[in-house]
């Protein structure tokens, strides 16, 4: 039976595990999935001797501290400096990121003419492919994070205002904020100024509503989950561990 697994640092929400189990039995495939919790991604060397898989997923927040562990990387991976899958090519590890392709399929439907500038809360692994996305559709990123920055393109909470969300129509949670089970917390910012212009992205998909999308809503924003994403990703990320190399 091959293995294969999720690592990140806190995994009881992730629904990972489940949607392979799934998988697995609809398509008759003889393989396991299992999360991996490692308190550092130092650990992760260990985990290599440990085990023998067919293929990783990568979760927060180790999405760019695992690159220095790789041997390769896929030139998408290396241009974003993020990775959220690992192959096994020939005695190597080499890393991948589908997380561009999951989030570029999951929005499609919902963006419009609007949605000129977006938003992007956090600036990990998940960010990097999200913003990577907008600006291959043209779409201005700006960036907002909890540290300061020097970058042009970089702002604190505390700077994001109602001039700054009539500018950006589309707003993309990338942080672990609402994550069950710290269900009841959100980003902060001023909900009242959005408008039914607005899209909210959540890449947040446990809870199924968090509480920035409930928020976003009730401002007639329209709002989704991650799951989408999720599910595009980790289909990508099998063909990548099933395509002869």
């Amino acid at each position: 039976m091959k293995q294969f697994g999720l690592i990140g640092k806190q995994l009881s929400h992730s629904f990972s595990p489940a949607f392979f189990a799934d998988y697995f039995q609809k398509q008759g495939i003889d393989a396991d999935y299992a999360a991996y919790e490692l308190q550092e991604i130092s650990d992760f060397p260990q985990l290599m001797k440990d085990h023998i898989f067919g293929g990783l997923n990568v979760t927060i927040p180790y999405k760019t501290d695992i690159i220095p562990f790789l041997d390769e990387l896929d030139p998408l991976a290396a241009e974003i400096q993020a990775v959220n899958v690992v192959s096994f090519e020939n005695g190597k590890t080499k890393g991948y990121n589908t997380d561009v392709y999951g989030f570029q399929q999951s929005i499609k439907p919902f963006l419009t003419f609007h949605h000129e500038r977006a938003l992007i809360f956090g600036t990990g692994g998940a960010s990097k492919a999200v913003a990577y996305v907008f600006k291959s559709l043209g779409i201005d990123v700006i960036f907002v994070s909890q540290s300061e920055s020097s970058l042009s393109n970089h702002f604190t909470y505390a700077d994001v205002n109602e001039h700054m969300l009539a500018a950006c129509k589309v707003i993309v949670n990338c942080t672990p904020l609402g994550m069950f089970p710290d269900v009841d917390s959100a980003l902060e910012f001023p909900y009242a100024s959005l408008s039914e212009e607005h899209l909210l992205i959540d890449l947040v998909y446990n809870p199924e509503e968090t509480l920035f999308m409930k928020q976003g809503r009730a401002h007639g924003a329209t709002a989704m989950n991650g799951l989408s994403m999720l599910q595009h990703q980790a289909l990508k990320s099998w063909e990548i561990w099933n395509t002869p190399r």
